[in-house]
C-alpha cells in the first residue's frame, strides 16, 4: 500500500477546484505508473484518463476521490481489476450518524469481499517522500523532505500538520499516515509495520480514540523493544463529542489511554510541538535502558535553570555530579561558575569540549544537554559535542539562517539540534523517559478461568481477597442481635459495626457504618440504625470488625475497561486526598516492578509518613495492587473491585472495606463484544 509501483486515482479531475485535481498534483512526482480515472476520459495534468478502473491491470493501489455513496461500487470494480490496496478519502460515513455508519459497513464489506486492504475512509491519505508516493489531497506534500521519522495520525489534518512541522524542524518524514475512520488498517498493524521498517528510526502517534486497546498495547510493546515511540492523545478537555463527529470513534478515558500508552513503552507528550521535539531527539539518540540521568552544560545560567526546571516537572533526574566530576570541571572553569549540574561555563572557551566530556563521563549521567548561543569565534559547537554523539542534544539561539546551517551540520554527525531551551528540555525528557520505560517489565495477560456469578457482600469480598493475599482485620458476621452482642464480646475493644448486604454498595451513604462501638448500648443504637435502612433485604446481616490503628488512607481498585480491559487504580483517600494527586492507573496484571512503579508515583509526603502516620510498606502495598489486578484478570465477570480505604498501619496496608461487583449478563456481553 505505502510503496506502490503503480497507482490509479479514481475520481481524478482536470478542474483545479476539485479534490481529484489536488490528488493528481500531489502525485505529480510519483516515479511509477499513474493512471487518472474519470468516466469522461480526456487528459488530466498531461496524462490520458481512462474511463473505468476495470480498464487497467497490474495496479498496486487505488486512491478513491469520489462521493461516499459511490465508494462501495468503485471498490467492487477495483477488486475485479485485481487491485488489493485502496485509500478512500471521502467523508460522510460513521462520523455523520447512523446512515453514514450503514454506508461505512457497506464499504467495509466491499473491501473485505474483494480482498482489498483499505486506508480510511475519511482520510487525507498518506505521504511517503522517500519513495515518492504522496497520495494526499494537499499538493505541497510532494515537496516534503524525506527523513527517518514515521507518523500515524487518527486525523488526516494532524498528519499533515506534523509532516510540515517535521519539515520545518529539518527532520523530514519517512511515512505519514492519516487513519481517518480506520475500518481496516489501524494503529496496531501500522505500529508493527513501522517497527520492522528499517528506514524508520522513530514513530509518532496522534490518537483521538482507541478501538482495540489490547492490540495497540501489544503492538507498542513489540515496537518499543526495537525503536522509540512518541504518542500524543487528545481529549484532556471535554472534546469527546467533537472527536466522535470527526472520526466516528469513542475517545475513551483520557487518563487511562495515556497510562496505557506509557505502560506499553511510549513517551507520552502534551502537544504537537512536544511530539515534534521528542521525535527530533529520539530519531538520533536512544539510551540504554535505565540510563536516564541528564547532565546539563550551558553557556548562560538562565536557560540552564529553565531546562532543569522543565525536566524536574517531567520527573526526569538532573543528578548532582560526583565529587570526582566536579573536581575535574573545577580544573577547567573559573570558580565563579556553577559546576554541580547544570554546569554554567560562561562564554564557551577552549575548555568547553573537555567540560562536556567530563559531564558525559559522570556515572549518573545518561544524556547530555547543551545550550549555547551561537557566538561567532567563540566555539565550534559541532566539533565540541561530536565525541558524545548518540548521547548529546544541542540547542542554540541565533539568526534563522545561521540556525538552519548549524542544524544541517549537527544532523550530519547525528546530533539533534533545537532552537529553544523548551524544545531541548522536551527532547531530553523524551530520551530519559524512553530509557526509564524499558527498565520495567509487564506480565502477559491470560484468559480468565473463573466466574464470580454475583456481587459479593463485604465479608465474602474480603474472604476472596484474603485468598489473594490482601490483609484484612478480624471480623465476625452476625445474623441477629444476640449473635452481634456475642461478636462484640469476642472481638474485644471498640469495633466497627456495618450493614452486611450485597445490595447496599455504599454503606456510609445510608448510615450503614458505625465506628467506635464498645458496649451493648452503643451496639443496640448501631443495630437500630441499620435495621431502619430501607429497603430491607431477607439476606441482611451485621458485620462487626476490629478497629484499625490510625494511619494514612489510600484507595485501591480495579475495573474492567471496555477498551483496554482490566485496570488497577491507586489513589489518595481520607485527609491525604487534600494533597491533590491524580489517580494512578495501570493495566493488569501487574508485575512486581510495575506495582512498585505505581507505589513510587504516590506523593513523598504519604510514602514517608503523612502527618506522623506510619511509613508506607512499599512492597506490601505493591502486593495489594497485584492482588486486585489478578482477581479481576482471573474472573471474566468481575466489573469492579474497590478497597476504600486501605489503611497504612505499622504492620502494613490493611483493607478496611471491600467491594467486589459482578457485571450483569448484559454488561458482560458488551465487555466481551468490545
Amino acid at each position: 500500500m505505502f510503496r506502490p509501483r503503480s497507482i490509479a486515482v479514481v475520481g481524478a479531475s482536470a478542474h483545479p477546484d476539485k479534490a481529484g485535481f489536488a490528488m493528481m498534483q500531489a502525485l505529480r512526482t510519483f516515479p511509477g505508473a499513474l493512471h487518472p480515472v474519470n468516466p469522461r476520459g480526456g487528459e488530466i495534468l498531461g496524462r490520458p484518463a481512462i474511463t473505468s478502473i476495470r480498464e487497467v491491470d497490474d495496479v498496486d493501489l487505488a486512491v478513491f476521490v469520489v462521493p461516499p455513496h459511490v465508494v462501495p461500487g468503485a471498490l467492487e470494480d477495483a477488486a475485479a481489476a485485481g487491485i488489493r490496496a485502496a485509500v478512500v478519502c471521502a467523508g460522510g460515513f460513521a462520523e455523520t450518524g447512523p446512515e453514514g455508519a450503514a454506508l461505512q459497513d457497506r464499504v467495509a464489506a466491499a473491501a473485505r469481499d474483494g480482498g482489498i486492504r483499505l486506508l480510511g475512509p475519511n482520510t487525507s491519505g498518506f505521504m511517503n517522500p522517500r519513495d515518492g508516493a504522496t497520495a494526499n489531497f494537499m499538493p505541497a506534500v510532494c515537496d516534503l523532505a524525506p527523513g527517518s521519522v514515521s507518523i500515524v495520525a487518527q486525523s488526516g489534518g494532524v498528519n499533515l500538520a506534523i509532516a510540515f512541522m517535521l519539515d520545518r524542524a529539518g527532520v523530514g518524514l519517512r511515512l505519514g499516515v492519516g487513519l481517518g475512520n480506520a475500518i481496516d488498517v489501524d494503529f496496531p498493524e501500522l505500529v508493527d509495520f513501522l517497527a520492522h521498517d528499517e528506514s524508520t528510526t522513530a514513530i509518532g502517534l496522534h490518537l483521538e480514540g482507541v478501538s482495540d486497546g489490547p492490540g495497540l498495547v501489544a503492538a507498542l510493546r513489540r515496537a518499543t523493544a526495537r525503536k522509540p515511540v512518541v504518542a500524543f492523545k487528545v481529549g484532556r478537555s471535554d472534546v469527546s463529542e467533537f472527536a466522535r463527529s470527526h472520526t466516528g470513534a469513542m475517545t475513551g478515558s483520557f487518563a487511562l489511554t495515556r497510562a496505557a500508552l506509557q505502560q506499553a513503552g511510549a513517551v507520552v507528550v502534551d502537544s504537537l510541538e512536544e511530539l515534534v521535539a521528542a521525535l527530533t531527539a529520539l530519531r538520533s539518540v536512544r539510551l540504554p535502558a535505565g540510563a536516564d540521568g541528564v547532565g546539563l552544560v550551558t553557556g548562560q545560567a538562565g536557560p540552564g535553570l529553565a531546562i532543569a526546571d522543565a525536566l524536574g516537572a517531567r520527573g526526569v533526574a538532573v543528578p548532582t555530579l560526583s565529587a570526582q566530576t566536579q573536581s575535574r570541571i573545577g580544573e577547567l572553569l573559573p570558580p565563579i561558575t556553577f559546576q554541580s549540574n547544570p554546569v554554567d561555563t560562561g562564554r564557551p572557551a577552549a575548555t568547553f569540549p573537555d567540560v562536556l566530556a567530563a559531564v558525559g563521563a559522570d556515572p549518573a549521567v545518561g544524556a547530555v544537554g547543551v545550550y549555547a548561543l551561537d557566538e561567532p569565534g567563540a566555539l565550534d559547537p559541532v566539533a565540541a559535542v561530536g565525541a558524545l554523539q548518540g548521547r548529546v542534544l544541542f540547542a542554540s539561539g541565533g539568526p534563522s539562517d545561521t540556525m538552519t546551517q548549524r542544524r544541517a551540520e549537527f544532523d550530519a554527525v547525528g546530533v539533534p539540534m533545537f532552537t529553544s531551551p523548551g524544545d531541548l528540555a522536551t527532547g531530553l525528557a523524551a530520551v530519559a523517559l524512553d530509557a526509564q520505560a524499558r527498565t520495567i517489565t509487564d506480565e502477559e495477560p491470560a484468559a480468565p478461568q473463573r466466574t464470580l456469578g454475583r456481587t459479593l457482600d463485604e465479608h465474602e469480598g474480603k474472604a476472596l481477597l484474603e485468598t489473594y493475599g490482601v490483609p484484612t482485620l478480624p471480623r465476625r458476621v452476625a445474623h441477629d442481635r444476640a449473635a452481634a452482642l456475642e461478636a462484640l464480646a469476642g472481638l474485644g475493644g471498640p469495633v466497627v459495626v456495618k450493614i452486611l448486604d450485597a445490595a447496599v454498595l455504599h454503606k456510609s451513604d445510608v448510615g450503614g457504618v458505625h465506628v467506635g462501638v464498645h458496649d451493648q448500648a452503643g451496639l443496640e443504637a448501631a443495630l437500630d440504625a441499620i435495621d431502619a435502612i430501607e429497603p430491607r433485604s431477607s439476606t441482611r446481616r451485621y458485620l462487626l470488625e476490629e478497629m484499625a490503628p490510625p494511619g494514612a488512607e489510600l484507595i485501591v481498585g480495579a475495573t474492567r475497561d471496555a477498551v483496554f480491559g482490566p485496570v488497577v487504580l491507586l489513589a489518595l483517600g481520607g485527609v491525604a486526598a487534600e494533597l491533590g494527586s491524580d489517580p494512578i492507573l495501570r493495566l493488569a496484571p501487574l508485575s512486581e516492578s510495575r506495582a512498585a512503579e505505581m507505589v513510587d508515583q504516590l506523593p513523598a509526603a504519604v510514602l514517608d509518613g503523612f502527618r506522623g502516620a506510619p511509613l508506607v510498606d512499599r512492597v506490601a502495598l505493591g502486593e495489594v495492587l497485584r492482588a486486585v489486578g489478578r482477581l479481576v484478570c482471573e474472573h471474566d465477570d468481575v466489573a469492579e473491585v474497590d478497597l476504600n480505604p486501605v489503611r497504612i498501619t505499622p504492620q502494613g496496608p490493611v483493607a478496611l472495606d471491600a467491594l467486589v461487583v459482578a457485571a450483569t449478563r448484559e454488561e458482560n456481553d458488551v465487555q466481551h463484544d468490545a
